[in-house]
């Protein structure tokens, strides 16, 4: 968690997992003391948009013609990619290659038993809801979505590719990346985020770069009004070179780690 501050307003920024294991005791410390401090919640998605991320997904996801797994995956890809699938019906021949990526990242969280109700988000509005402060997002269901929708046929198959070849890997990635996210290590947790998608520039630049400098402008925006806000995004969005707190420093504003 970092905190960017003026002398009249706090902007804590903290890096979620979306989803972790029951049980995880995250929401302490000097967590639990910026949720408390905080007049209102900013996350990626408000809790409204969440919802209708389901029903967006099963508009954008659909291909316009069929095409079958075989002909997008090579053969060793293509095998680890049905024993992830396993007797799972992802509909996959009728999906467009990201939403695929989608479906196999929700897989994987799966059999690690990490659960979106788990995750720091689901906690955070819990936890905002109950005291009776607003929760906003920075985005829309389909605007996030549409990152992925977007992106050219070229990179969302390569993105593809990429996970079917590391899927006999992926649990154990998962579990790095929940470790060195628990322990506060950012320079492993952004080897562990990042070391795919920094491979497939185009990617990078839509999920990752492109958005920090929006989420970037937002902050700097915000700090023109007096208060004290909790933005709680993915923790990958907050370490590496093109990371959130990296620009507004960037910018010339106070930036420091408090957590």
């Amino acid at each position: 968690m970092w905190l960017v501050e003026d002398a009249d307003t706090c902007i804590y920024m903290l890096g979620t997992m979306h989803a972790l294991p029951a049980g995880t005791d995250w929401n302490r410390g000097k967590v639990a003391e910026a949720a408390n401090a905080a007049d209102e919640l900013m996350l990626e998605l408000s809790p409204e948009q969440l919802a209708e991320a389901g029903a967006v997904f099963q508009k954008l996801a659909p291909r316009d013609k069929p095409l079958a797994m075989e002909a997008r995956l090579p053969a060793k890809a293509l095998a680890a990619y049905r024993r992830l699938e396993g007797g799972s019906d992802f509909g996959s021949d009728k999906l467009d290659d990201w939403a695929i990526l989608v479906l196999m990242g929700q897989k994987v969280a799966a059999e690690a038993e990490l659960s979106p109700a788990a995750g720091v988000e689901a906690g955070l509005t819990a936890t905002f809801r109950a005291a009776g402060k607003p929760i906003s997002g920075l985005e829309s269901a389909k605007a996030q979505l549409m990152l992925f929708e977007t992106l050219d046929a070229a990179t969302q198959r390569t993105l593809l590719v990429r996970a079917a070849d590391n899927i006999d890997h992926a649990q154990s990635d998962v579990d790095a990346m929940a470790k060195a996210w628990s322990r506060g290590d950012a320079d492993a947790l952004a080897k562990v985020v990042n070391e795919d998608v920094d491979r497939v520039p185009a990617a990078r630049k839509a999920i990752i770069t492109d958005r920090n400098r929006r989420w970037s402008e937002w902050v700097k925006r915000r700090m023109d009004n007096p208060g004290t806000v909790l933005m709680a995004v993915g923790a990958g969005h907050l370490v590496g070179q093109d990371s959130l707190p990296a620009m507004l420093e960037a910018e010339g504003l106070t930036v420091r780690r408090v957590q």
